[in-house]
């Protein structure tokens, strides 16, 4: 039970009291400033590999593996951070400041173990990831030594990211928003001047680093970001600040913050082994004897789908936070208002992104690859996709809606329908089988997003989610 003297005033929280619309809008567009300068960097060092010269394809293809390897991280990681926003929202929306620091606390505690965990699973299962792609020889060899110099990076990246889910809980996006766009900023610079090279013949001159450089600038920005969130805290935000004494990765709070988020790192890691199950037979599709520029149009087109996810993660950060206080606070009603608010404007958003893809992806993939077979290849199934846009989106914003509320084992069972029931398998036979290429494995991809969106909004028009006990 927290004491009095532990609350706040709820009345005083302008996120359980404030017009909806303008709230949800006032929290969603740090994190999509925030989003943006991310996405740019990745699509940014999918550029650079493409421009490598002699390699650029087995580049490209290491730095999306990478990037595949990277979403796992963070869904690993969402043991920590969805728990983390779920609580730290909950107890802010009921006054409860003492205990939203305490989950904070055990939040860092427990995200920088879970980082020394992860990199140690990506150095280990680095050379049989490439394998199982077909990238073997000295192509295989770069793939797994930048596999596990940009898993270094992960132990910095846990604490970044349970710190941003504690003050996204809180309410305060625009911490977040800063330091990771610092990162993504220094990110761009260091990797660019590694790449290339700079002040050759001068005494000062940097040589050329190639594919090196890319995975240097990554490491330079993760372990800045890190410490930049560490010092943010360590002064303190928001009602959030570092203690010494609650640093450890003991005690009921943190249960409380596995319980909440460990279907949810379950949902993401058997989400990543479908996507590299999808990954295994994109690289075994052979559209014409085109089988690497496949591999790496897949690679391009995800980078640019990327787009759809900025403002569904910003919209759907929005609506974990706005439920989880609402909750707290014991308003029910406005709980579900703001999921449905949210949803609504994330999609007017992403339909415009998907006409945006239509009209113009044989553009898209000129300007990302110097290789014409990767855009030939890519660009009909690209725009195929393109009208799938919408679903997606919602998809996103349901998910971390009922997220935010606690209910974590849902989305769990609706990311497995769609991916093993209808991703994988239709992949397989319509794109492997059947000789539909990487079109089909699109189709298939598609399919298998719409499949998830329907279940996640019958789940959440139902309303039961709005009992779940954190």
């Amino acid at each position: 039970m927290t004491d009095a003297a532990d609350r706040a005033d709820v009345s005083e929280n302008p996120l359980v009291s404030g017009p909806l619309r303008r709230t949800v809008l006032l929290l969603a567009w740090p994190v999509l400033c925030e989003q943006v300068l991310g996405f740019l960097v990745g699509l940014y060092d999918t550029w650079l590999s493409g421009r490598i010269d002699g390699i650029s394809e087995v580049a490209t293809s290491a730095v999306g593996l990478a990037a595949y390897v990277g979403w796992l991280a963070s869904m690993l990681f969402g043991l920590v951070a969805t728990g983390t926003t779920a609580l730290v929202a909950r107890h802010r929306g009921a006054g409860e400041v003492v205990e939203a620091n305490r989950i904070m606390n055990r939040s860092v505690a427990l995200a920088a173990v879970a980082g020394g965990v992860v990199y140690a699973l990506i150095y280990a299962v680095a050379p049989w990831m490439a394998r199982m792609l077909e990238m073997v020889g000295e192509d295989g060899r770069i793939v797994v030594h930048y596999l596990r110099v940009d898993g270094v990076g992960h132990v910095a990246t846990g604490v970044t990211l349970a710190a941003a889910a504690a003050l996204r809980g809180s309410g305060n996006m625009r911490t977040p928003m800063v330091v990771l766009g610092l990162v993504s900023l220094l990110n761009v610079i260091v990797s660019t001047v590694l790449v290339f090279g700079a002040g050759a013949g001068e005494s000062w001159g940097i040589a050329a680093w190639g594919i090196d450089g890319i995975v240097a600038g990554t490491l330079a920005a993760r372990f800045s970001g890190g410490v930049l969130v560490v010092a943010v805290l360590a002064r303190g935000t928001t009602g959030l600040k570092l203690e010494p004494g609650q640093l450890r990765v003991g005690g009921e709070s943190s249960r409380r913050i596995l319980r909440i988020g460990g279907p949810a790192a379950v949902d993401g890691a058997i989400t990543w082994a479908g996507q590299f199950l999808f990954l295994m037979v994109i690289a075994r599709l052979d559209d014409a004897g085109r089988g690497s520029a496949v591999f790496a149009a897949h690679i391009v087109g995800v980078r640019i789908e990327g787009i759809t996810y900025l403002p569904a993660v910003a919209w759907g950060a929005a609506a974990a936070t706005l439920i989880g206080q609402s909750l707290g606070a014991g308003q029910t009603g406005r709980a579900i208002a703001a999921g449905h608010e949210t949803a609504r404007q994330c999609g007017a958003l992403a339909v415009g992104i998907g006409l945006v893809f239509l009209l113009s992806a044989p553009w898209l993939f000129g300007m990302m690859h110097t290789s014409e077979d990767v855009a030939r290849v890519g660009t009909l199934p690209f725009r195929v996709n393109a009208m799938f846009q919408l679903p997606l989106a919602l998809s996103i914003v349901y998910t971390a809606a009922l997220r935010g509320a606690g209910d974590t084992r849902f989305p769990l069972v609706a990311h497995v329908a769609g991916i093993f029931g209808v991703r994988l398998p239709l992949a397989w036979w319509a794109g492997m089988e059947m000789g539909g290429g990487l079109l089909w494995a699109w189709i298939a991809m598609s399919g298998d997003v719409t499949v998830r969106t329907v279940l996640l909004m019958w789940r959440y028009r139902r309303g039961a989610w709005v009992q779940t006990e954190v």
